[in-house]
């Protein structure tokens, strides 16, 4: 298992959280995601932020599987917070050096936009780590239903995004395993400036686009051996139908998180 990246990866379970209707986990996480968007303050954040804490616990993924999934954006939330804070010449600073200056007010904003990211993803990966991927193929399928009727494909249009969701954590361990493999034959990935490190992870990319270009083609392979054609006339063995508890799961969830996210 990959140590780089918790995006993509399925953990198995018994919890409510596993047993809802991946359809209904889709609403509920889409609700999330208009929730942080139309959030005004701290406050609102630190609700869905106890929401998702709430969640993490009811479906007991563990922790660790969940932090995995935020350090590919860890780079991100630094920048986030870095070009908001900075200033050229402002008339309030609280830290000044030369031109340059920490402005508060775009502290309290690059804080603000770095929180949003961290739930954003911590609770958008909690949906993948609590469905599996035939689940969360059929749950995607059916949300987008009603594209059918202008002729969208939707089952293949399932089948991609739920492949490119997989395949997050199998590029992370892809990676994690040449840089292993290097690393022992002498390569150095933390020595040197910013610019040196970059182009020490330069020969990592070539093998690493080799590797995955190998392995998307035998999964074309795998998939035509069995005759895969699209979604025209597929059958599954467990046709997943939203029940009542995942209707009020979904509409309750999804009525609570925007419920806060409109009022704080």
């Amino acid at each position: 298992m990959s140590r780089m990246s918790g995006i993509g990866q399925y953990v198995p379970g018994d919890s409510s959280v596993h047993r809802l209707d991946a359809a209904a986990k889709i609403g509920v996480v889409a609700a999330f995601t208009v929730a942080l968007f139309v959030v005004r303050g701290f406050a609102g954040l630190a609700a869905l932020g106890a929401v998702v804490a709430a969640a993490i616990a009811i479906s007991r993924v563990p922790v660790r599987a969940v932090a995995r999934g935020l350090r590919a954006v860890g780079f991100i939330m630094v920048v986030t917070i870095v070009f908001n804070m900075v200033r050229w010449q402002p008339t309030e600073a609280l830290v000044r050096l030369g031109p340059l200056a920490i402005d508060g007010a775009g502290l309290r904003m690059g804080l603000f936009f770095a929180a949003r990211i961290l739930l954003l993803v911590t609770g958008t990966s909690l949906l993948t780590l609590t469905t599996s991927p035939v689940q969360l193929a059929g749950g995607i399928e059916r949300v987008l239903a009603p594209l059918k009727r202008v002729r969208v494909p939707v089952g293949d249009l399932a089948m991609t995004l739920t492949i490119a969701l997989r395949f997050i954590p199998t590029t992370a361990e892809e990676a994690e395993q040449i840089m292993t493999a290097q690393q022992a034959r002498g390569a150095s990935f933390d020595a040197g400036g910013p610019i040196a490190r970059a182009r020490a992870y330069a020969p990592v990319l070539v093998p690493l686009f080799f590797q995955l270009f190998r392995r998307a083609d035998a999964l074309a392979t795998a998939m035509e051996a069995r005759c895969y054609r699209g979604s025209e006339g597929r059958t599954r063995l467990v046709e997943s139908r939203m029940g009542t508890a995942d209707w009020v799961a979904m509409l309750v969830s999804g009525g609570v998180v925007i419920a806060v996210g409109v009022l704080l």
